[in-house]
């Protein structure tokens, strides 16, 4: 097959529910007694597959047409090295785009709705149908990108983790996290169920619905102040993170008023652990993926140096 160029096209892809069910229960027949037996409707699963998976093919034959195509499952992004000029289609839902954003350092990231009947779709602005036209755009440079900020944690052992939605500082299992917040000048001993920071992109999802419950926030500022309802979201490219301290516990050791605030370049937030074991920070939902925060470690959570490259 002769294809228009020499680009090279990296199309991420994750397994569908029903993939995870066969690797559960080993085939597609014990799958769905597991399913049915709980009264729940398997055809559904297999509907999704068959949609999904159909996309994928129609956009691997696209794709072979433009450029030298590799199919990437998301299992492998963290330790998946992109070239320099390598455009990447990603075939999913939003996470799925937030998280490849994550590992993509300059490149740019295309989010392409294998199911728009299915999937909201807020980064995934085009169908497999328009790729074609987009890739052609995209190598000619003729293409409008959005840029996403990212917030970065660094520990004082030189290990660094990224985040396109958000960060989650605090216990692996369900144990109070004791920590020293300190952020503005300001410090305090804390006891909570964890520590929140979130980006632009993210602050429609886990900052949000903490908003939503923190009645002593909810008191002091509404989410119209800080731009979060419905018509005017923090733009995806905000100088700036908020940070959350989620069920903050007030004792004779620990304190609860630094739990809510912004988070800038000249304005960093720095928590320094004292869990003596099952610390952790992890960023956009992905636990597999951590940074031990363990007695001893502390960590500076700030604004990214680089940036997501969103293709619209």
């Amino acid at each position: 097959m002769e294809r228009l160029t020499e680009n090279k096209i990296i199309l991420v892809t994750r397994p569908t529910r029903l993939d995870e069910l066969i690797a559960r229960f080993n085939t597609v027949q014990q799958a769905q007694f597991y399913i049915e037996h709980l009264g729940a409707d398997f055809s559904d699963y297999l509907a999704e597959d068959h949609t999904y998976k159909a996309d994928v093919r129609a956009a691997e034959t696209e794709l072979a047409t433009l450029g030298r195509i590799q199919k990437l499952d998301r299992s492998f992004l963290p330790n998946f090295i992109f070239g320099k000029s390598d455009v990447i289609v990603v075939l999913g839902q939003d996470g799925l785009v937030a998280n490849t954003l994550k590992y993509t350092p300059n490149q740019l990231v295309i989010g392409v709705n294998p199911d728009p009947s299915r999937w909201d779709g807020i980064l995934l602005p085009f169908q497999t149908r328009d790729l074609r036209k987009i890739l052609l755009e995209v190598f000619a440079s003729k293409r409008s990108v959005k840029e996403v900020t990212m917030a970065k944690a660094t520990l004082n052992t030189g290990e660094t983790l990224y985040a396109v939605n958000d960060f989650f500082v605090g216990p692996k299992s369900h144990v109070s996290a004791r920590y020293v917040i300190e952020v503005d000048g300001k410090n305090e001993q804390q006891s909570s169920s964890g520590i929140i920071v979130s980006t632009g992109l993210g602050s429609t999802g886990w900052l949000k619905s903490l908003l939503a419950g923190a009645t002593a926030i909810a008191g002091a500022v509404s989410q119209r102040d800080l731009g979060l309802e419905k018509r005017r979201p923090i733009s995806w490219d905000a100088d700036f993170l908020y940070y959350t301290v989620r069920e903050p516990f007030p004792s004779k050791t620990s304190s609860t008023s630094l739990v809510f605030g912004k988070i800038t370049t000249q304005s960093p937030l720095r928590v320094h652990s004292q869990m003596p074991e099952h610390g952790v920070i992890f960023s956009d939902g992905i636990e597999t993926d951590f940074l031990r925060f363990n007695s001893g470690t502390q960590a500076t959570i700030t604004l990214a140096e680089r940036k997501g490259r969103l293709v619209i």
